[in-house]
């Protein structure tokens, strides 16, 4: 009798490991690229802002994936905040959303041809694909942008145009949005940018919730 209790208790114990793993299979997965120099936040606003979304009944389906772009994956910030990634660009997965963070030196990023392939290759698949700051550079040399309005960090519009000239870049404005790619000045306004994603995979109504419940709304510069 105490055998068939165990032998019971285990198949239960597997169907639920296989059930979950199924669902977690069937995730949209928001996938966050990291490197050593990221700016922070850059990376931590999709974060919070996704995080908390996938909290919610009506975005449960998501999941947030932080992805190495080598084969470590503990990196640290241009801050020096240390993180661990979840996955690696050489790990095999599928993203319906690429978030491209940036860096005060871009030019190892843009060099990488690994990292430039994946980050094609990825566009050609992913619902959305979206840069803070000059992370803008990396979609431009994917290709991403080519034909597309976008935008970079405030100030350095014009190395981006003159970088990517197929570009049509757009000067002095937060967040640009052209069919499926988001691209932003960067910094706190990575926050933004992240609103208006959420705002597309949802609704203006469900990204506004989000907003109040991290308190976002509530923010006022003072000095």
């Amino acid at each position: 009798m105490k055998n068939i209790v165990r032998i019971s208790i285990e198949l239960i114990l597997v169907v639920t490991l296989l059930a979950a793993s199924a669902a977690n299979a069937d995730q949209s997965k928001i996938g966050i690229l990291v490197f050593d120099g990221f700016l922070t936040s850059d990376v931590t606003a999709p974060i919070e802002v996704f995080g908390a979304a996938t909290k919610t009944s009506w975005f449960s389906s998501y999941e947030v994936v932080v992805i190495s772009t080598t084969k470590n994956r503990e990196v640290v910030s241009e801050e020096g905040l240390r993180i661990v990634a979840d996955k690696t660009i050489y790990d095999p997965i599928d993203l319906d959303v690429l978030i491209v963070p940036s860096a005060y030196e871009m030019k190892p990023l843009l060099s990488n041809k690994y990292l430039i392939n994946y980050i094609h290759n990825t566009s050609q698949s992913a619902s959305w694909m979206a840069s803070n700051c000059s992370g803008a550079f990396l979609l431009g040399e994917a290709g991403v942008l080519n034909g597309k309005k976008a935008t970079t960090w405030a100030g350095g519009e014009g190395d981006l145009l003159k970088s990517y000239p197929n570009i049509d870049v757009q000067f002095n404005q937060n967040v640009v949005t052209d069919q499926n790619v988001i691209t932003s000045n960067g910094g706190p306004i990575s926050y933004q940018a992240a609103f208006a994603l959420l705002a597309r995979l949802s609704s203006v109504k469900f990204a506004a919730e989000i907003s109040q419940s991290i308190q976002f709304d509530r923010l006022k510069i003072a000095f």
